[in-house]
């Protein structure tokens, strides 16, 4: 539910007060020692799931392992994410996060699957099957180029 004073719901506050914790404690660290932060931080926010969304979350992360390792692993906003550069291209919303009835498997804008004048950039996961996991493995390596 929305406060009337903020706007913003508690779930969602939360989650601005989880990215404001990843930003301080990775502030001073750098290269080697930034990236162990960050990949120590999206093993634990899949830990921290259960059912379909650590399947899913954890489906993605090894995905990204396997097909795009050049994107470096850390949380965004609570959400286990996958970078270029420091920007987020795929990140995994679990459905606990917001008590949706789906979690989401999204890209963000540095995600290169431009197809023509509009392309899906969210994706609704209920289960992990096969062509599931087809699915995200081709959406994985086009969006991480």
């Amino acid at each position: 539910m929305a406060d009337t004073k903020t706007g913003f719901s508690d779930a969602e506050r939360a989650a601005m007060q989880q990215r404001a914790e990843e930003l301080r404690t990775s502030k001073g660290l750098k290269g080697a020692a930034k990236l162990a932060k960050e990949l120590e931080a999206c093993v634990e926010a899949i830990d921290a799931l259960s059912g379909t969304d650590r399947e899913v979350a954890s489906t993605l992360h090894r995905i990204v392992t396997e097909v795009a390792p050049q994107l470096d692993p850390k949380t965004w906003y609570g959400f286990p994410s996958y970078a270029r550069d420091g920007k987020v291209v795929v990140f995994y919303q679990p459905a606990s996060k917001f008590d949706t009835r789906y979690g989401t498997v999204g890209f963000q804008e540095d995600a290169l699957l431009d197809d023509g004048e509009m392309w899906a950039t969210s994706y609704a996961v209920i289960e992990v099957t096969p062509a599931v996991e087809k699915t995200l493995r081709e959406l994985v390596a086009r969006a991480a180029g």
